[in-house]
């Protein structure tokens, strides 16, 4: 378990092979709870290579000076990626 934000990762190995790797992340806040949106890759088995960006915001808690997972939100495709920015941009205008 992590001790700090820097720390927190969504890699993931299952028998020696990375399954879910990481390429990016991007801490939105710090602090007891922590919100972090990251960028990440699964390994594709039949095929032997990772699949396209996919990208999931993550929440954590700290308790007992450990983080620990709470909730996420999982983004499969570049559309709706965009989906979510371009809607986000229009509110704030």
């Amino acid at each position: 378990m992590a001790e700090t934000a820097d720390e927190l990762t969504i890699d993931y190995e299952e028998n020696g092979i990375l399954t879910t790797k990481q390429t990016d992340k991007m801490i939105l806040s710090k602090g007891a709870w922590v919100t972090i949106l990251f960028k990440y890759q699964t390994w594709d088995k039949t095929n032997q290579e990772y699949s396209t960006d996919k990208y999931t915001i993550r929440r954590f808690q700290k308790r007992d000076g450990k983080y620990t997972p709470r909730s996420k939100f999982n983004i499969t495709n570049a559309k709706q990626a965009k989906l979510i920015v371009d809607t986000l941009q229009d509110w704030m205008k």
